[in-house]
This record gives structure tokens, sequence and C-alpha cells, in this order.
């Protein structure tokens, strides 16, 4: 990599590439430890920030880690040596190591987690379910005369709004009559003090982050030309990624050989519900025992799953095959050395550093 890459510089390039703006809103996604002015030097990607993976960092002299998995989940409130998570930040601050996680964010992303889990297993016909929902999101709707909406959305595209994915500067406008009666004492930037006015103006719209809306309400007021212009803020949830996918096999066979195809091709400890013969399947990677209401399949495969959540699966007439949490991961994670790799130019290989906990008798 170029010595004069920093860490802002190789988080942008994973923004994009992955859409890191995709992740779900609970999630911890980004730039998670570090100085986003330091220099970067050496790059190694993981499965998950184990003390394992802590002491091979250190020890490569990386100067930033890219990891699946968040180190911090929770809020902590403080940062003391040991070997909990937040005492593996400390080491790694310590080190000058900064720390990129891409979790929920590669899930959704296209040949990410998902996809790689579902052609792992050789699905056909797939398609995506369980919208991992992103950060709270509003819309934000005003009306002007057509000719000063232009500029109006650049100023407020400029304070955050209109991005949706990799596309910035998003609008919606459609052309109609406005109303009003100015009062006294109003300065009408068009139309007549005291009479009724109609007056052609565009409505239009974009969506803007909810940390965004007070910089972005103020952009549209300041660039509006009207002295008292209307505008909506409305409560949206906008554009998700599907953190879930369902195919077919290419042939049906019985639940107890697509069990032991999960447990060939991604290891763990398989669990296995139900009985039968399977053709249809629904693949969630990690945690997905919360999402077998967004889905009717004759076998879900994904980790973590309850007891309670597998009695409700049996009822509703569905399989549930699973390897454990880190197994239904590993064919993205593997995935995602190989585009970080590519992007930075070459990284150090951490993800055969076994991120399960669970092993077999």
């Amino acid at each position: 990599m170029a010595n004069d890459q920093t860490v802002a510089d190789v988080t942008s390039r994973l923004s994009q590439a992955f859409n890191l703006s995709k992740a779900a809103g609970w999630d911890p996604v980004g730039l998670q430890l570090g100085d986003p002015a330091a220099v970067v030097s050496r790059v190694a990607v993981c499965h998950e920030l184990t003390p394992e993976v802590v002491d091979r960092l250190v020890d490569a002299d990386v100067d930033l880690a890219v990891t699946y998995h968040p180190l911090l989940f929770r809020p902590t409130r403080s940062l003391v040596a040991g070997n909990s998570a937040a005492g593996r930040a400390f080491r790694l601050i310590s080190a000058g190591i900064a720390v990129i996680v891409t979790h929920t964010a590669f899930d959704v992303a296209p040949s990410g987690t998902a996809d790689r889990l579902a052609e792992t297993l050789e699905l056909a016909d797939v398609s995506g379910f369980g919208p991992a929902w992103g950060t709270d999101t509003v819309k934000i709707v005003s009306f002007a005369p057509a000719a000063t909406v232009d500029d109006i959305t650049a100023a407020m595209a400029a304070a955050g709004a209109g991005t949706i994915g990799r596309y910035t500067n998003c609008s919606f406008r459609i052309d109609g009559t406005g109303t009003y009666v100015p009062g006294i004492g109003a300065d009408p930037a068009v139309g007549s003090k005291r009479v009724f006015n109609f007056e052609p103006e565009s409505r239009f719209e974009m969506v803007v982050p909810e940390s965004r809306v007070d910089r972005v309400t103020a952009a549209l007021v300041a660039a509006h030309p009207y002295e008292e212009p209307a505008y909506d803020v409305i409560s949206a949830r906008s554009n998700a990624g599907f953190v879930g996918r369902k195919g077919r096999l290419p042939v049906a066979m019985s639940l107890a050989e697509l069990a032991s195809k999960v447990g060939d091709e991604l290891g763990g400890v398989v669990r296995v519900a139900g009985a039968g013969s399977v053709e249809s399947v629904a693949v969630i990677p990690g945690s997905g025992g919360g999402m077998f209401d967004s889905v009717d399949a004759d076998v879900v495969v994904t980790g973590d799953v309850s007891h309670h959540q597998a009695r409700d699966a049996l009822a509703r007439g569905m399989a549930i095959v699973d390897p454990g949490h880190a197994a239904t991961e590993r064919p993205g994670v593997r995935s995602l050395y190989a585009a970080v790799a590519q992007l930075v130019g070459d990284a150090v290989d951490l993800t055969d550093v076994d991120a399960d906990p669970w092993k077999g008798r």
C-alpha cells in the first residue's frame, strides 16, 4: 500500500466498495477505533478481534485491522487493560492499530456474507429477504418555483440530504400549483398581497439521516426564495439491504443429507431440527432465529437458534440446520479478505483464526 494512504482514505474506499451506509442502524459499522489521519502501511483482515488475533496484529506490525465482527457492540464506560473487549480495544489503541468494522453492511452487500452462504450451498433462483433497516431516516418535502429547485436541492445535498447507497443528490420532483394569501406585513417573493394567489410550483423531496435534519432544514430555508417556505419532515424507513437469501437446491434431498453438506462446507457443531425431504432453503448468516417470520422455506440454515425459536419453526413446518454463528459467516469472511486485499494491494490474512467458541466433542 502507498505510504501516503491514511486511515480515512482506506475507510472511504471500503465504504464505497461495501456500501457501509447499508448497515443495520444498531450496528457499529465503519471506523470504530483509531486516528483517521494516521498513515496506513499494513492492513489485516479478520473474522473477529479475539485475543489471539490481537496478539497477531501487534506481532505483524499492522496499522489497520478490517474486521467482520465489531469489537465493541455496547457503549463502554472505560478502556482498561485486560482480556475483555474493552481491554482489547485499549491494547489496539496503545499499539496504534485502527479498526474498521464491516458486519451487517457486508452481510447485505452483493457477493457479501449472505450471497456467499447461498453460493456455498449451491442454491439457485436466489432472492433476498429480511431487511436490515439502517439509521433513523426522514424525508423532507418542500415546494418552490421550478427554476429555484436545483439550487435548493444542491444546498440540501451539501448539508447531508439525498444519499441513497452509492448515489448522491437524489431527489424526486413533480409540478403542481400552490395557493396562498399573503397577510398584512408579508413580503411575498411572488404573488400579490391580500389576494388569493395560484402559483406554479414544484414539489420536491429528499431522504435525510435523522442526525442531519437540523442542518438540512437550515440549508433548505436559507436557499429558498420564499419568506415563509413550507416544508414537512416525515419519518421514514428507507432503502434497506436484505440480510437473508432464499433459493432452492439443484435437487431435493433429505434433511440429513443437507445437514451433512452444511457440516462439510461450513464446519461447526451442526444441530438439526425436523425431518423429511427439503428443496427450498433460506440462509441467514450469523444469528438468524429472530427472522423466521419473514421467510417461508422447507429449511433455514443459520446460527444461534434458541429452543423456542426452533419449536416455533417446527410448528410452521420449517426445519432448521444450525452449524453455529461463526460457521455461517466463514464463506463471507473469506470473500471479505479477498475484496480488501484487492482494494489495498496487500493484506495480512487472519481469517484462519477461528472465531467460533463452540467445539465438537
